[in-house]
């Protein structure tokens, strides 16, 4: 029996601005921290920049075609903020928002519905000047641009997303420095932290007020699977630390406006939380219709000596992240299926009544054109084949999930990794911007018209 969806699944794919729109200098567009990190020597492999990326800039309705022959119901992009409001204040930049409506216009004429991002980590460099996410300040600023955004396209995008993954912009911005801006200082990744809360619920609440009222509103969070390496006590504790700074720093605050109290005493080393306002919680926990769920591989923890810098403030005192066993995909991350149903199953019992989507899931493999310019990439369809029947058994045992959005659509540039990782189920020559759809592309495009997998 094959493994059919319910009526109305959504079936997505999603891409970042920085990631593939290029023109970067462009119509008023200034910098982002990403402009700025990957202008830094070191910063990103082999120097490589977002300037150009996948072009998507100049090459949009080319894009969006190749989204209709795929026979997508959805896609997630997200606006850039230094495209819409160079320097991160004062008012939009009309050209920068001719963009996104044309773009919102295109995708609506092919029959797709727009999901829209505010923020996937680009942030206007004159913002970072300024103290960047660890001041509340920034959070502020954001509420104005999702008001500037809310106006103008307000009226056809019928899903928004505040922040996606707040908890790579954190971290790995502030924490280990490895994503812009590059900073490593553990006080300042858990202000961001909170700052970011912050800045979705600000937003959540513009939008509500913006938008009509049968508008989604939702958050992406990078949740994170995690599996202590035995039942000893210090196993288990290590995975528990892991998961406060991990998963429940964002959905604790969003959907029960407290911050974990373990959390708290774990990071007091570090700081007093004076930062949270009186008031703050309550704006954080503004209520949404969804939660977006970026899943690619679970987490193995034990006691132990973590590597330094680390990402996880306070938590990786005495842990260790071990390799889940199996095949791994060429970003070396493990292929486990298993872990997005767990986390699945763990949302259905924590979250009772907030409808899920899979907002990012997919794997990046070394694809190349073979001489008659195919692209074979047969371990990326195992891979989603894999997730997707998680999904569908996740749907079976009682789960709100409502779609799944494939990452990506493009070949594009892949942050601190630059061009030499590719997740697209299209091909890019990134000299010539010639698009291939690969295997993957077709083979979700029959299982978007089955409604469902082959079993």
């Amino acid at each position: 029996m094959n493994a059919l969806f319910p009526a109305g699944f959504r079936w997505g794919s999603a891409t970042a601005a920085y990631q593939i729109e290029g023109a970067a200098n462009e119509d008023g567009r200034t910098p982002s921290i990403w402009d700025t990190f990957s202008r830094t020597p070191g910063k990103v492999r082999n120097g490589d920049t977002g300037d150009i990326a996948a072009d998507h800039y100049h090459r949009m309705r080319e894009d969006v075609a190749l989204m209709k022959e795929v026979g997508l119901t959805d896609y997630r992009f997200s606006l850039s903020w230094s495209r819409i409001q160079p320097t991160g204040r004062g008012p939009a930049v009309q050209k920068g928002l001719d963009f996104y409506r044309s773009l919102v216009d295109e995708l609506l004429e092919a029959g797709i519905r727009p999901v829209a991002t505010l923020y996937h980590w680009d942030l206007p460099q004159e913002l970072e000047d300024q103290g960047g996410w660890p001041e509340r300040s920034t959070a502020e600023r954001f509420a104005e641009y999702a008001g500037l955004a809310a106006e103008a396209l307000g009226d056809r995008i019928t899903t928004w997303t505040t922040l996606n993954e707040p908890w790579c912009a954190a971290f790995l911005g502030y924490g280990s420095g490895v994503h812009a801006p590059g900073r490593t200082d553990e006080r300042a990744a858990l202000r961001a932290a909170h700052h970011l809360n912050l800045a979705h619920g600000l937003a959540a609440r513009v939008l509500r007020e913006a938008v009509p009222a049968a508008t989604e509103l939702s958050l992406t969070l990078n949740l994170h699977a995690i599996r202590a390496l035995s039942d000893a006590p210090e196993d288990v504790d290590a995975a528990r630390r892991i998961d406060a700074v991990g998963n429940r720093i964002f959905l604790d605050p969003v959907f029960h406006g407290r911050l974990p109290a373990d959390l708290v005493e774990d990071t007091q080393r570090i700081t007093d939380w004076s930062f949270v306002r009186d008031g703050d919680l309550e704006v954080i926990s503004t209520p949404i219709d969804s939660l977006g769920i970026n899943y690619y591989s679970p987490a193995v923890v034990a006691a132990g000596t973590s590597e330094t810098p680390s990402p996880w403030p306070g938590a990786a005192q005495r842990v260790r992240f071990l390799p889940a066993p199996g095949p791994r995909t060429a970003m070396d991350w493990p292929v486990d299926a298993d872990g997005l149903h767990e986390l699945l199953v763990r949302l259905r019992d924590e979250l009772p009544g907030v409808p899920l989507l899979i907002t990012e899931n997919g794997a990046a493999y070394d694809d190349y054109a073979d001489p008659e310019g195919r692209v074979q990439d047969p371990e990326r369809v195992a891979y989603l084949d894999a997730h997707l029947a998680a999904t569908h058994r996740a749907i079976a045992d009682g789960v709100d999930v409502r779609g799944y959005f494939l990452w990506s659509l493009l070949d594009n540039f892949e942050w601190a990794y630059g061009y030499g990782k590719r997740f697209g189920i299209v091909h890019v020559d990134f000299a010539s911007q010639r698009r291939t759809p690969k295997d993957s592309a077709r083979w979700y495009a029959e299982v978007i018209a089955r409604g469902g997998l082959l079993r």
